[in-house]
């Protein structure tokens, strides 16, 4: 994974020995149970091949599938329960009740709760308004009846040289 090798580089120093690096742990916590074996988590492993023979590749980065609909009456099942729980007082950790109950009764914690989504929200806006633009600059681009100073003007959100790009992204194409 392209990732462990900037951690490795972020990690050692020169002269380092590669032993000394620690393992790393990649955990996707999916909403639903994707691998539909109803089990809590699900390990991947990385083998290497040699004819029949396989053998574990054990270079020290883990993968680490948790299924979010287990809820068994272990640490783990607990844990998925509290994840998405609405009501901080039904939760089993006290640690995520303490915080839940914070973002959602405390008055600090639920203007930082808001302005969170705020945030969320107007990023999500620029991101769809940028989208829109992109797709209003191509589509006047193939049109091919406008110059790039033209569109620049009717589509103020895109630079010249962003717009250069979508059309050489539309001369590829065509």
């Amino acid at each position: 994974m392209a990732e462990n090798s900037l951690l490795d580089a972020h990690i050692l120093k020169p002269g380092d020995d590669t032993e000394d690096i620690p393992d790393s742990y990649v955990i996707f916590i999916t909403e639903n149970d994707v691998m539909k074996g109803n089990q809590p988590i699900y390990p991947v492993e990385r083998y290497v091949t040699a004819g029949e023979n396989k053998v574990l590749f054990g270079d020290g980065s883990h993968i680490l599938y948790v299924n979010g609909k287990y809820r068994g009456n272990d640490e783990i099942g607990k844990l998925m329960h509290d994840f998405s729980c609405t009501d901080p007082d039904d939760m089993n950790y006290e640690v995520l009740a303490k915080k839940a109950r914070y973002f959602k009764q405390d008055e600090k914690g639920v203007a930082t709760m808001c302005k969170i989504l705020e945030d969320m929200r107007n990023e999500a806006a620029q991101k769809a308004e940028l989208k829109s633009a992109r797709e209003t600059a191509e589509r006047l681009i193939k049109k091919g009846k406008m110059t790039l100073d033209e569109i620049a003007e009717c589509v103020p959100l895109l630079s010249i040289d962003e717009l250069r790009e979508i059309e050489m992204k539309v001369i590829q194409l065509a």
